[in-house]
């Protein structure tokens, strides 16, 4: 296959539905809550007794408020972290909350932030740890196996629509000292037919890491991958093994490039696999009072935001609770002023039908449909057109400070692209850019001017726009 070829065919690779559902979210919570919360610990041993578990003031409803004043449109609860304590009563252990003080074993923490989620119009997910440092078959490869996926199956056939099961790669020793052999294949077999919309992240074929746990975001980030990376997470030896504060903050930057002409010449098969950006509110995962305090200024936020949702990844943000049940008013209030901001900024499309000039078009996709609002249309120049140019005459002069790309969604293509504007009868340049992808936000020093344009410079077989926004934020900050 010649580079050509191999350029049109990753041009052609396209998503999943279940794909897009999840890139489409953008942002939306992780919310990590066990025996740990109680015990101080990031990593509990699974020898905790279920009576420390008790959050008196659980309520899943202010999580669910918290998170949609942020912006946000889903959460995921880890349902069983590494110790191995359940939030739900499961009937394969003993150790869950039917055993510990809360609402005296009667409780369901997953039943509780599942149907908060569906009153509130949040999507819900799960994570469940593979590694089970309590259950003492963990080891013992086929019997572990079918002991997970039994608690796979309850937690997807009792809990309503799952948008997401959430998978890390962890695997270390269980009780017995022998390291478990996970049987990926079957569990997402169970999870395809069980609840065929959830997309499977992470340790799954949907939804990739990318690739630190450090709020870290590639310049280019790619959905269109080499098809090896599917099983990147699942190598034992790579796996994280212990509770290494070190293992949060490494990235690699032989990794930096994982999409460009020079990747995918290599390769003979392609995929799609978008990346999610995690990372916490707080420096650990877990709630410790000692870090009440050291909550994520927004500014940090912010800057995690542009380069996830505003650089074609999807942010995964962790909010735990503390051991009331509640999120800690620090977390409430940072949460409303990311929300607060993220609103503002985007409030007012000044390009919403504006006039539009593409240096060519195919009949079917004109240059307006870049400005329709509509995330089904988009312009796109001749097949084999790799350079355009597109330029939005916004009517009068606007002062604006942030321009919002979308390509359609069933493809990347826009490898290189300048953003400017017109000043003095000059064109002036505001912004540079590789990939645009599903979504980037392009922010710069505010402007004012009537016209702006698009130049693509480099791009894959023929490039498309679904949306060509701008805003001005610096009103709002």
């Amino acid at each position: 296959m010649t580079l050509k070829d191999k350029i049109r065919y990753a041009a052609e690779v396209a998503p999943t539905e279940r794909q897009l559902s999840v890139q489409e979210m953008e942002f939306y919570a992780f919310v990590h809550f066990s025996v740990n919360a109680f015990t101080d610990q990031e990593w509990g041993s699974g020898k905790e007794d279920p009576s420390v578990f008790n959050p008196a003031e659980l309520d899943a409803d202010q999580w669910v408020e918290a998170c949609k004043a942020a912006g946000m449109k889903g959460l995921i609860l880890t349902c069983k972290h590494h110790d191995g304590f359940c939030l739900w009563p499961s009937r394969y252990t003993e150790h869950s909350v039917k055993n510990s003080p809360w609402k005296n074993g009667s409780g369901d923490v997953v039943r509780e932030v599942a149907d908060a989620c569906r009153r509130g119009g949040l999507r819900f997910g799960i994570y469940l740890s593979p590694w089970d440092r309590h259950e003492q078959t963990y080891g013992d490869s086929p019997a572990y196996n079918e002991y997970f996926q039994n608690q796979l199956r309850e937690l997807l056939t009792g809990y309503g629509d799952i948008f997401c099961v959430w998978f890390d790669g962890a695997c270390g020793e269980g009780p017995n000292g022998k390291r478990q052999v996970y049987d990926w294949d079957a569990y997402y077999a169970l999870i395809r037919e069980l609840q065929p919309g959830a997309a499977i992240s992470v340790c799954g074929p949907d939804i990739r890491w990318c690739g630190n746990e450090a709020g870290h975001c590639r310049e280019s980030e790619w959905s269109v991958v080499p098809a090896s990376l599917r099983d990147n997470e699942k190598i034992q030896e790579k796996s994280q093994q212990e509770d290494d504060g070190e293992f949060a903050k490494k990235y690699s930057s032989e990794d930096e490039d994982l999409g460009s002409r020079d990747v995918i010449a290599q390769e003979k098969e392609l995929i799609w696999y978008p990346a999610e950006v995690n990372t916490s509110i707080r420096p650990g995962w877990f709630y410790h009072a000692s870090q009440d305090d050291q909550v994520k200024p927004l500014e940090e936020l912010i800057k995690v935001y542009y380069g996830s949702v505003g650089g074609n990844a999807t942010f995964l943000l962790n909010i735990p609770p503390d051991t009331r049940g509640l999120f800690h008013e620090n977390d409430v209030q940072r949460l409303k002023e990311l929300g607060d901001w993220i609103r503002g900024t985007f409030e007012t499309n000044l390009a919403a039908g504006a006039s539009v000039q593409a240096t060519e078009a195919m009949e079917e996709h004109p240059a307006a449909d870049a400005v329709d609002g509509n995330r089904d249309t988009f312009w796109a120049p001749q097949e084999g057109t790799e350079q355009a140019v597109l330029t939005v005459d916004l009517g009068t002069e606007q002062t604006f400070d942030h321009v919002v790309l979308q390509e359609y969604r069933y493809s990347q293509r826009v490898e290189l692209f300048a953003l400017e504007y017109m000043e003095d009868g000059e064109w002036k340049t505001a912004y540079n850019g590789t990939v645009i992808g599903y979504k980037r936000i392009c922010p710069f020093p505010a402007v004012t001017s009537r016209y702006i344009r698009l130049s693509i410079q480099e791009s894959r077989w023929w490039p498309n726009l679904s949306a060509f926004e701008v805003y001005r934020g610096d009103r709002n900050a």
